[in-house]
């Protein structure tokens, strides 16, 4: 490990000492940028992710998607130690208002890389799996859940473009081997257990070469109805 990283790490892990007492005696009037201090430094300035990191984005994803999120880490439905640590003593109005922030920023998007070592054919399977699903296997479509660009829907739909190959793989892989759950239905979960480690890499190694939309706004709402219950539609 480079002294870097070493670096980083320390600082992570003196905001995620200090945060949680920083949070139970945070008011209103506070401001909120001294208290997503420990999110920025894994996540990037102001939530803003560079291309080539693990951590996803942050900034624009819808309010309900990160507040969800939040939640799951702090309730045991999604498990990364540092996560946990932080959010584990928080409310839900304070996850409101990190969520808020956090859906409030609009930055531009790092540009995307056009280097792969994927194939052609595994591009291929991903884009036919993003764009058309698979009928035969019951999964569906990306763009039926995620909207037609592919960034996001209101309220708690996460955009797909924009994130790095490594944490797209990593979170489809996580619903494969029941490690990432949602509140019920969880319609990923569905969805998640009948990929295989092909499907995955074909997926996640397409998404990751989509260039971001102008407009990389999450839809107001989906055109079409979901094609499974999903309590992300719900909120």
């Amino acid at each position: 490990m480079t002294q870097t990283p070493k670096i980083l790490l320390a600082a992570l892990r003196a905001l995620a000492l200090a945060l949680p007492a920083f949070a139970a005696n945070a008011t209103p009037s506070d401001a909120i940028e001294p208290r997503v201090a420990a999110c920025i430094a894994c996540h990037g300035r102001e939530g803003a992710a560079s291309a080539a990191a693990y951590f996803p984005r942050l900034a624009g994803k819808p309010a309900g998607y990160l507040f969800n999120q939040l939640v799951s880490f702090r309730d045991g439905r999604r498990f990364n130690s540092d996560m946990v640590h932080l959010v584990q003593h928080m409310s839900d109005d304070y996850l409101r208002e990190i969520a808020g922030y956090f859906a409030a920023l609009d930055l531009p998007y790092p540009r995307v890389s056009e280097r792969t070592d994927a194939s052609a054919a595994t591009l291929s399977l991903g884009r036919t799996l993003v764009q058309q699903g698979d009928a035969a296997r019951g999964i569906p479509a990306c763009v039926q859940c995620h909207g037609a660009a592919l960034t996001g829907v209101q309220p708690a739909v996460p955009a797909l473009v924009g994130l790095p190959r490594l944490y797209l793989a990593s979170q489809l892989g996580a619903w494969l081997t029941d490690d990432r759950h949602a509140l019920p239905p969880d319609c990923m979960a569905q969805v998640g257990r009948k990929l295989t480690t092909a499907d995955i890499n074909a997926v996640a190694s397409w998404l990751a070469l989509q260039p971001v939309p102008a407009d990389a706004r999450p839809a107001a709402a989906l055109t079409q109805p979901s094609p499974l219950p999903c309590s992300a539609m719900a909120n």
